[in-house]
């Protein structure tokens, strides 16, 4: 209903006390955090994990298949653990970018108008402030690495930069998310190994096909909402033929995952190395079938659900790439 002339309009409704619509139920932050912290780490998307776990995860299996040229190093332990703090941050500062950018858009879709800056719980000028201090934490951690890898930390900040604005240009958002998420792949195989050999750019483009396969399945989430602000998506651009794209990635991430298997793992260690390491792409694989098995495109529990399970895949191909190294 139209307000009367000079008359405030109705602040949107929020879930009690601020709570982000869209966060886990009983999150930590919700739970534990002092209030005053709550609505930058919620900026920072702290009370859903699983995006941190996306941008790590792709570091890990760079780190693990790397050693398997050479055997793991002490060095690969300050790695794991700073790409954990990298990603952490990284994914915070990127997600408290997302939010400035959006924020007019997150204030018309029903599961984002509850996020900090549209329903008015942070402005954004102490958004920025909380960016920048984000960066410059991760800044601190990655010139502990060699020259290569700091100087494609600093290379990752275009593509950080672009992706908020991808969807009102391109129908593949998703693409430039996917090139976004993946880059920890060559940053810790470059800090790992000091070069990039081609296996490195065979699991960066795995990572990306997977990101499209995970990340269309979150966007089936919003296609209605997308679709009446005018917002593009993959999944909105597949549209009933989504399961057939889905399946298309799935296969195409296995393939080059097998691909940057069989190219960096030297034949001299014998084939039970590659097997293992290959067993892992096939269990990853599996796990991504069944998730979509059981996914219901027109069902947001159902497509959030599936989205957070790409966790568990990717940890499963971890152990198997670690376990290959260590034999």
């Amino acid at each position: 209903m139209t307000q009367p002339s000079g008359m405030p309009e109705p602040a949107p409704t929020l879930p009690e006390e601020g709570i982000v619509a869209d966060a886990p139920r009983g999150n930590w932050v919700d739970r534990w955090a002092p209030a005053a912290t709550r609505p930058y780490l919620r900026l920072s998307r702290a009370d859903r994990p699983i995006g941190t776990w996306l941008l790590y995860l792709p570091c890990l299996f760079a780190i693990a298949l790397a050693a398997n040229v050479n055997g793991f190093r002490l060095w690969d332990l300050w790695l794991a653990l700073s790409c954990g703090a990298g990603a952490f941050l990284m994914r915070g500062a990127g997600c408290t970018w997302n939010d400035i950018t959006d924020r007019h858009i997150d204030g018309q879709v029903a599961r984002t108008r509850s996020r900090p800056l549209p329903s008015g719980q942070a402005s954004v000028r102490q958004a920025l402030v909380w960016m920048v201090a984000q960066a410059l934490i991760a800044a601190a951690v990655l010139f502990s690495y060699n020259w290569l890898a700091v100087a494609l930390g600093i290379g990752s900040l275009t593509l950080v930069v672009i992706y908020p604005f991808a969807k009102r240009f391109t129908w593949w958002p998703q693409v430039f998310l996917g090139l976004a998420f993946n880059w920890g792949a060559l940053l810790a195989w470059a800090a790992h190994a000091g070069s990039l050999p081609v296996g490195a750019f065979f699991l960066y483009a795995a990572g990306i096909c997977w990101t499209l396969y995970y990340d269309t399945i979150y966007a089936l989430q919003d296609r209605e909402d997308d679709a009446l602000i005018g917002v593009k998506s993959t999944a909105r651009l597949f549209g009933a033929n989504a399961g057939r794209w889905l399946a298309g990635f799935l296969v195409a991430t296995l393939i080059l995952l097998a691909a940057a298997v069989i190219v960096t793992i030297p034949t001299a260690r014998g084939v039970g190395p590659m097997l293992l390491a290959l067993s892992g792409v096939w269990a990853m694989g599996a796990h991504m079938v069944f998730q979509m098995r059981g996914l219901k495109a027109d069902d947001p529990a159902s497509c959030l659900t599936t989205f957070r399970a790409n966790r568990d895949a990717g940890l499963i191909l971890v152990l198997f790439l670690a376990a290959a190294a260590c034999v």
